[in-house]
């Protein structure tokens, strides 16, 4: 009879431990899905229609500085032709017209001139029927935004994606383990840290620097949003690991998992390094932004 409730127990245990990394993997998965397709960065996706067809395309918003950035538009009829449109950003500059061309596969190609790191660029598209001059525009009134960057090596991109996967995995998983008051929740607190701290703060300067040339823009030296969130959870799960300690404070470490979920669903880049043109210095954070929705 004892050696039954033993069994019971320990089956209890191992069924709890496959559901608290099953529950944390699905909040991760989750959490970097939600800011990957909100962000600035990603391929704004648009919906248009043309010789009442309707078509979708996915326009880049992200560009590697010493290339021009292709544009393509696919299942273009033959009687159609197409303009890309842009100008700097944020600026009240004249608007600069490119043609398309025919690529050998049907579609049409243009392509966004390359700009310095943290450089921006505002573009909409217009296609004209030959035959009617009837337009289709296509993101005019909400111009779509690209930013250039420089190259990032693998091996410093590949590392700092993969250790803020873990520390946000681990985050997870150690307010869960809070939340249900079991033992290693301590354990894997500290593993959070630890990961948090190799992927923010060691991998995540060199990605930066070789991006846009700046090791840390976030506070006290500048506002840099992707900085800043992940000082903001660096702070809240040391907090949590220091004042765990010699006690048990499992609330702590259930907070700390909160306000990481919190921070790392804020889309990545948002108002991240932007480029002066008039000064030629990189600035970050909300300087940018305000000065694009000033009327002056």
């Amino acid at each position: 009879m004892k050696s039954k409730f033993w069994h019971w127990l320990l089956q209890i245990k191992i069924n709890s431990t496959f559901w608290y990394w099953t529950f944390a993997v699905i909040i991760t998965l989750s959490a970097m899905v939600y800011q990957r397709m909100t962000g600035p960065t990603h391929p704004k996706r648009v919906k248009y229609e043309v010789n009442g067809v309707l078509q979708t395309n996915s326009f880049p918003r992200s560009g590697d500085s010493g290339t021009d950035c292709t544009i393509e538009l696919n299942s273009i009829p033959a009687d159609y032709e197409a303009t890309l449109i842009y100008r700097r950003y944020p600026s009240k500059d004249e608007w600069t017209l490119i043609p398309f061309t025919k690529k050998e596969s049907g579609g049409l190609a243009s392509a966004l001139p390359t700009r310095p790191a943290a450089g921006k660029l505002e573009y909409y598209i217009e296609i004209k029927n030959t035959k009617d001059n009837q337009v289709v525009e296509i993101s005019k009134s909400e111009p779509i935004a690209i930013r250039f960057k420089n190259p990032v090596p693998f091996w410093a991109l590949i590392p700092h994606i993969l250790f803020i996967f873990v520390a946000m995995l681990f985050s997870n998983l150690t307010g869960i383990l809070a939340l249900f008051n079991s033992d290693k929740f301590k354990y894997y607190g500290v593993l959070t840290i630890i990961f948090l701290f190799v992927a923010g703060f060691i991998f995540g300067p060199i990605v930066q620097k070789y991006a846009f040339g700046a090791y840390w823009t976030g506070f006290p030296f500048g506002f840099d949003l992707t900085d800043n969130k992940t000082l903001i959870a660096f702070v809240a799960w040391a907090i949590a690991v220091y004042f765990n300690r010699n006690e048990r404070r499992p609330l702590l470490s259930a907070a700390a998992a909160i306000v990481m979920i919190i921070v790392y669903s804020i889309p990545h880049s948002l108002r991240g390094s932007e480029l002066n043109y008039e000064t030629g210095k990189v600035v970050t954070g909300f300087i940018p932004y305000i000065q694009s929705i000033l009327p002056f």
